[in-house]
């Protein structure tokens, strides 16, 4: 890439997306460049940080689940990098854990997928503490539960797997599943 990205115009916005699916990535990517976004992609915090080496983004979309990692990470490691970087965490995992989490570790906000590039948008102008946003009622199950104890007890562990599963009384390799699992509540 011939970017010259390190020095961006002040009026140029920048959007890193951390998207470890390559065609979703792929469609928002081309979405966003149709509104006249610059657009970098990486697919795991190693990405993202490499990225961050040479490109200076104004804003970012974070899936929240990366193969077996979380975006928690990257969107921690992100807010380090530039506190108002503004940041969109996109999941198919909603839950109340997560998404204050995410909100703890720097994120802007936190949307449930499907959202489209008119859902992000919104996310990126919306101002903290809007009263305006719309309530949905939508039923806790199980497996979004264990999620949401999963993912809270990884960020209480800095993300550390072995120690995770430790605390929640499992074998480490039936949480490297778990975190492998692609699940829908």
């Amino acid at each position: 890439m011939s970017e010259s990205a390190s020095h961006p115009n002040e009026n140029e916005r920048l959007l890193l997306i951390v998207e470890d699916d390559a065609a979703f990535a792929r469609t928002l990517k081309r979405s966003f460049e149709r509104r006249d976004w610059r657009v970098i992609l990486a697919t795991s915090l190693e990405e993202a940080r490499e990225l961050l080496r040479t490109h200076a983004p104004t804003n970012a979309v974070v899936d929240l689940k990366l193969g077996t990692e979380s975006g928690l990470a990257v969107v921690q490691a992100l807010h380090q990098h530039d506190a108002d970087m503004l940041i969109v965490v996109l999941t198919g995992f909603a839950s109340i854990a997560t998404a204050v989490e995410a909100i703890k570790l720097g994120a802007s906000n936190y949307l449930v997928k499907p959202s489209n590039t008119d859902d992000i948008e919104a996310a990126f102008s919306r101002t903290p503490g809007e009263v305006d946003i719309p309530v949905a009622a939508r039923p806790t199950s199980i497996k979004t539960l264990e999620w949401e104890r999963i993912h809270e007890t990884l960020a209480e562990t800095g993300f550390n797997i072995s120690e995770t599963a430790r605390r929640l009384g499992m074998h480490r390799r039936t949480l490297a599943r778990k975190l492998g699992k692609r699940f829908v509540p």
